[in-house]
């Protein structure tokens, strides 16, 4: 067990990158709609290639994206990740550059859309509970083992934000996971309970009281009411009090924009993320688990309460990126140059 802060200066460095190369990502203008810098437009042979996959995950499409490495041979047998996404996100963003990247590294990856969010199937629309986001992961696993030359005995998982939560969740009684890593962990379950850092606790019950109403509509006439969502202009976003919320907008709606992604959630969805906590039980992870997180990421507080807690595994690391807030591990070159470089080393250890 350790705990380890990196300057990814030095990284972004040796790998040749800059802050002044990263761009906003448009979408539009790549061919599989992938909203982030130095994304795949095409596949070449010899380099990593993208394969758009659906399945069936209790009864809905789930659409997913498969990274093959470099010189990928089906015949072959390879170290395999699956990825999970951030809350509102889509497989098309984040949680799509960190599975090319580690693909480029030699393994297999997946990185699927969650049910009723994005491009996978469900009704109503944007349904935001953990049980889903939890099944979502163990779906992944069972697509992704067979998936030509993935080696199951060699399978990792990978969560960013709130998927590096439901990934620690998933990991507890999923042991075909044989080592975990988050980035920049989310927990939703207290965010949701508490509020962001904790500054919400005196409303908890006027929140369920207002979950609870919507569920009981729903029930009545299905109309259904959504949190989360806002039309806000660049005051208004300016003026908001963590930067994650500042930062995720400028993220999530300008420079990495994607028609799947979106803040909103069913309010109802309230009602099992207040019961969730990615502590309870935490002590189930007896695998390898490393935990990345920046120094000025405001929501490192939630790293840094769980790590601790994680105490059914004795090969354990938190590794802290000096200088990094949450939304810049997504996305900054020298940061995510950081992040890719201790997952790389962590995964090759361990799978």
């Amino acid at each position: 067990m350790k705990s380890t802060v990196a300057g990814a200066t030095l990284v972004a460095a040796i790998v040749g990158m800059t802050v002044g190369e990263a761009m906003a990502a448009d979408y539009r203008k790549n061919p599989f709609t992938l909203a982030y810098d130095g994304a795949i437009t095409r596949n070449e042979p010899g380099k990593v290639n993208i394969h758009p996959v659906t399945y069936k995950l209790n009864g809905l499409n789930i659409v997913a994206n498969v990274y093959t490495p470099p010189n990928y041979d089906a015949k072959k047998s390879y170290p395999t990740l699956v990825v999970a996404h951030p809350n509102g996100g889509v497989k098309e963003q984040v949680a799509g550059l960190y599975a090319q990247r580690l693909a480029e590294q030699g393994y297999i990856t997946i990185a699927a859309d969650a049910a009723y969010q994005g491009g996978s199937g469900g009704q109503p629309r944007n349904v935001d509970k953990p049980m889903y986001r939890i099944e979502d992961i163990h779906g992944m696993a069972d697509f992704i083992t067979q998936y030509a030359g993935v080696d199951p005995k060699r399978l990792g998982l990978l969560g960013i934000c709130g998927g590096g939560g439901y990934s620690l969740a998933a990991a507890k009684t999923d042991k075909r996971f044989k080592s975990i890593a988050t980035v920049s962990m989310f927990n939703s379950g207290r965010v949701r309970r508490n509020g962001y850092n904790d500054s919400q606790l005196n409303t908890i019950q006027q929140r369920l009281q207002q979950a609870s109403a919507a569920r009981a509509q729903e029930a009545a006439d299905g109309e259904v009411l959504y949190s989360g969502d806002a039309n806000l202009t660049d005051q208004q976003i300016g003026a908001l009090p963590f930067d994650l919320y500042r930062q995720g907008y400028e993220y999530y709606w300008k420079t990495h924009a994607h028609p799947g992604s979106t803040f909103k959630y069913t309010t109802s969805s309230l009602l099992d993320l207040v019961r969730f906590d990615v502590n309870d039980q935490i002590d189930l992870i007896d695998q390898p688990l490393l935990m990345i997180a920046g120094t000025k990421a405001d929501s490192l507080y939630m790293t840094e309460d769980t790590f601790p807690k994680a105490t059914g595994t004795r090969d354990k690391e938190l590794f802290k990126i000096d200088g990094a807030t949450h939304i810049e591990t997504y996305w900054v070159p020298k940061y995510v140059n950081a992040a890719i470089g201790k997952l790389t080393t962590f995964f090759a250890r361990t799978l």
